[in-house]
């Protein structure tokens, strides 16, 4: 096989050829050696892409072809020399261009390093900076969120404070016409029982002389007026606290109460009453009190009914009382929101819901109205 095949396809024509013109002219001179003309085809064979190899390979080729010239026998060891020296010339500039070739791509190399530690530190910094937005995003949401809740708690405090306006206003309404009631009705009756009192006083001490029969009859007529007030006296007592609440319990007053207010207005009351309620406390059993006492007052003032039933009863966990009347019916969520000035329903349902029971309402025309009250009952709790 020839030789030149080895050599790349650029390399198999001219640069052999001039290598083995300038090598046997080398040769062939007698004076000292001079390395100008190997290192030029060295910078020629550099230009052409060849390498450290391909020259040696060339310079082989080259010994071979001139060995039948010159013999290279050991008599001839300065011939070899001399051609040594000739090939070490010619690659000085390729090795020359293969150490700046290597600092070069040692060089890149520690680029391509701190390029990589760069993109590494580059990329971390995105994800960080990824993270910090994800995270500010969130604490925006967290912002937009929070302001759209209080404007919402602001809006709803709004609507809370009209309403609590509202109600201020319907309270100190009903409390200046509970005053005009109590107004009236004292100067209705008591005063002017009291004024009757007087009267027959001064009567009495005129006609002194009238005769025993007629002086006993006014003094009956003066003790009756007395009586009237004094049991008018009581009852305005026990509107506003009634002692046999205290004293008795919850349904001799409820009794009492009822009976009174049956022979005064002309209606029918009747109580059903379960005997453990009696076990509850002052505090609840004062809630029922006031309850059953609204809902009747009620009953009395609008609804024009004949007959009203109160019934306490048992159910599990819980005591129910039912105020039911035949009158007439109410819209009862107009009233329970506050929309009208009776504010008796909304007190009732306050006093329930204060110790953890429940209000319910049903009016229905033709039918009548009945008030529903259940509070919690546990009779084996200490």
């Amino acid at each position: 096989m020839n030789a030149t095949q080895h050599l790349p396809k650029n390399l198999r024509t001219g640069l052999p050829a001039r290598y083995l013109k300038e090598l046997r002219a080398h040769l062939g001179k007698k004076t000292a050696a001079n390395g100008d003309r190997a290192q030029g085809l060295g910078r020629v064979a550099l230009t052409e892409g060849a390498d450290a190899l391909a020259l040696a390979r060339i310079h082989a080729q080259s010994m071979a072809a001139l060995a039948p010239s010159f013999g290279f026998s050991s008599q001839r060891k300065d011939l070899i020399a001399r051609a040594g020296f000739f090939f070490t010339e010619a690659l000085v500039p390729v090795e020359a261009a293969q150490r700046a070739t290597r600092k070069t791509n040692r060089l890149l190399l520690e680029r391509n390093e701190t390029l990589r530690l760069h993109t590494a530190a580059l990329a971390k910094g995105n994800r960080q900076l990824e993270r910090e937005i994800k995270r500010r995003k969130a604490g925006e949401l967290f912002i937009i969120k929070g302001r759209q809740q209080y404007q919402t708690l602001f809006r709803e405090s709004l609507v809370m404070q009209r309403k609590l306006r509202q109600l201020t206003r319907q309270i100190i309404s009903a409390q200046e016409e509970e005053r005009k009631e109590i107004s009236r009705e004292l100067h209705d009756e008591v005063v002017q029982t009291l004024v009757g009192i007087n009267v027959h006083l001064s009567t009495l001490g005129r006609s002194a002389s009238d005769g025993i029969g007629s002086l006993k009859a006014k003094i009956v007529r003066t003790q009756r007026l007395v009586e009237t007030s004094v049991n008018a006296v009581h009852r305005f007592a026990r509107e506003l606290r009634p002692a046999v609440l205290d004293d008795l319990g919850l349904i001799p007053a409820l009794l009492a109460y009822s009976k009174s207010l049956a022979a005064r207005k002309k209606i029918k009351i009747k109580l059903t009453a379960f005997a453990g309620v009696e076990t509850l406390g002052n505090n609840r059993r004062t809630v029922l009190f006031r309850v059953a006492q609204e809902a009747l007052t009620n009953v009395i003032r609008h609804a024009q009914a004949t007959q009203v039933t109160i019934t306490l009863t048992h159910i599990p966990g819980a005591i129910r009382m039912e105020i039911a009347d035949n009158g007439k019916s109410f819209a009862v969520e107009p009233v329970l929101k506050g929309r009208t000035k009776r504010l008796g329903l909304i007190g009732m349902r306050e006093r329930i819901e204060m110790i953890g029971g429940k209000l319910a309402i049903e009016s229905t025309p033709h039918v009548g109205t009945t008030v529903s009250a259940e509070i919690p009952f546990n009779p084996h709790a200490k």
